[in-house]
């Protein structure tokens, strides 16, 4: 690749040449990716902060915006209260809950709105006891 474009050969053919020949060596043989599909998302508009991206898909991290966060930590919540161990358990689980709704909601943090409301404490207790009867 070093040598020099001769005159009077248009760039296309000369690259194309250099190409060919580079093939034939076997330069390309032992190409990391060879035989393998092209990675998906090469027609997607550029993103600034692809290798971010790139680097938490590699690394299984991923990361939601602080109220999203809580609405997950909601449902997680709400899905746990019925097998907690005691109904004090269960209270509790849900009482500290509406406090993180609370001060999100005293101080909204950065993102989508947060769409909470604390949630009954009373009848998170309700469920627990439906499903642990006396």
């Amino acid at each position: 690749m070093t040598e020099r474009k001769p005159p009077g050969v248009n760039f296309e053919s000369w690259i194309d040449k250099q190409i060919r020949e580079a093939e034939e060596r076997g330069d390309f043989a032992t190409l990391p990716g060879r035989g393998k599909p092209l990675p998906d998302g090469l027609d997607a508009p550029y993103d600034e902060q692809w290798w971010v991206k790139q680097k938490m898909a590699r690394e299984g991290l991923s990361y939601l915006p602080p109220t999203l966060a809580l609405r997950k930590e909601a449902e997680d919540v709400l899905a746990a209260v019925p097998d907690a161990p005691s109904e004090r358990a269960a209270r509790q689980l849900v009482t500290d809950l509406n406090e993180k709704i609370r001060e999100s909601l005293r101080r909204p943090p950065p993102g989508p709105p947060l769409g909470l409301k604390p949630f009954d404490v009373d009848e998170a207790a309700r469920t627990w006891r439906e499903r642990h009867p006396g």
